[in-house]
């Protein structure tokens, strides 16, 4: 069975990579670490960085699911 996966990046991290997603597939299961290396090979994933999976905080290792977005930013400060 094939996953889609969207990946979206903001605020930094969507210009330092120089885009604002990706769309990918998997072949089989897949945690949001495995989701960052397949979009972005060769890149470690930065210190700090945040991951959404369908807009709640989730963990590198959590599971993703078909038609699932996953998103990737910088920690949120402001006053």
């Amino acid at each position: 069975m094939t996953m889609s996966i969207k990946v979206r990046y903001f605020a930094s991290l969507k210009e330092s990579l120089g885009r604002a997603e990706d769309d990918l597939e998997f072949s089989g299961p897949a945690t949001v670490k495995e989701v960052w290396e397949r979009a972005n090979a060769g890149k470690p994933l930065p210190d700090h960085i945040l991951a959404a999976v369908n807009m709640d905080y989730a963990q590198l290792n959590n599971a993703v699911r078909d038609g699932d977005e996953v998103a990737f930013f910088p920690p949120v400060t402001g006053g």
